[in-house]
This record gives C-alpha cells, sequence and structure tokens, in this order.
C-alpha cells in the first residue's frame, strides 16, 4: 500500500522525467500492462511516446515499455519487486529502477543480474535510457 513517502517519491519523479525528457518519452502512473505471466501494475512506466486518443482507450496496455520504475512502500516486500524484475526483463523491458524512499537509493538494472546504484545526492544515470536525473531532486 503507497504511503506518503511513497507519493511524494513518485510524485517527483514523474514530475523531473516529464520535465526534463517529455520531448523524447512519455512518462505514465500507475499503468495496467500486460506481462503475458501476468498483469503488472508499476508506480511508472517509460514509454517511447504514446499519443492521446479520444475514443480509443485501453484499460490494459499490450505495448511493453523501455522502463519502469517500482517504488518499495512501507508494506511491501522487496522479495516481490526482485521477482517482478525478472518478469518485466523476460517481456522485453531494457530498464527497470528499484527506488528504497527510506535509503535514499535507487538501482538501476539493465538486465536481471546488471545494475548501478545511485545514492543520497549523486546523479542517477540510466545508461540504456540516456536518463540523467538529481536524487536530491527525486528524494526532496
Amino acid at each position: 500500500m503507497p504511503s506518503k513517502n511513497h507519493a511524494i517519491v513518485q510524485s517527483n519523479l514523474l514530475f523531473q522525467l516529464r520535465i526534463h525528457f517529455g520531448d523524447m518519452f512519455t512518462i505514465l502512473p500507475e499503468l495496467t500492462i500486460d506481462f503475458l505471466i501476468r498483469d503488472g501494475v508499476p508506480d511508472l512506466a517509460i514509454y517511447k511516446q504514446v499519443i492521446f486518443t479520444p475514443g480509443e482507450d485501453e484499460v490494459v496496455m499490450t505495448e511493453i515499455p523501455l522502463g519502469l520504475i517500482e517504488i518499495l512502500s512501507p508494506q511491501q516486500g522487496l522479495q516481490e519487486l526482485m521477482q517482478k524484475r525478472k518478469e518485466y526483463f523476460n517481456a522485453g523491458v531494457s530498464s527497470y529502477w528499484l527506488v528504497i524512499p527510506d535509503l535514499l537509493t535507487i538501482y538501476v538494472y539493465y538486465s536481471v543480474e546488471d545494475y548501478d546504484v545511485f545514492t543520497r545526492q549523486e546523479p542517477l544515470f540510466d545508461k540504456k535510457l540516456n536518463i540523467e536525473l538529481s536524487l536530491a531532486e527525486i528524494f526532496r
């Protein structure tokens, strides 16, 4: 279940991504996506570009996003998000961010085994999506 800190971090991420990369990507929050094994609802999904089309809505997206962001909630187990990571990469996601608000840390996965860790004030850089963001802005 999301919390205050979860909501703040999600809002900050969405804002920073849209401000700095909105011309390259469409960032969608809480979107149901068909991941073949099961539907998933990541906190944020990063798509190349998604066009708003009145009268042609999708309740469950079948297009796999380029990147996904999950934020660990106080009531959520880390193991659950680690399992989802495998499913996301098996479905074709290029990048998966695991955000741990209490540790001011973001893990950026490029595969199940390959990842970078970003902490505190250093900038986050996703080498697959070519995204750089300030952690200070995300965790403020």
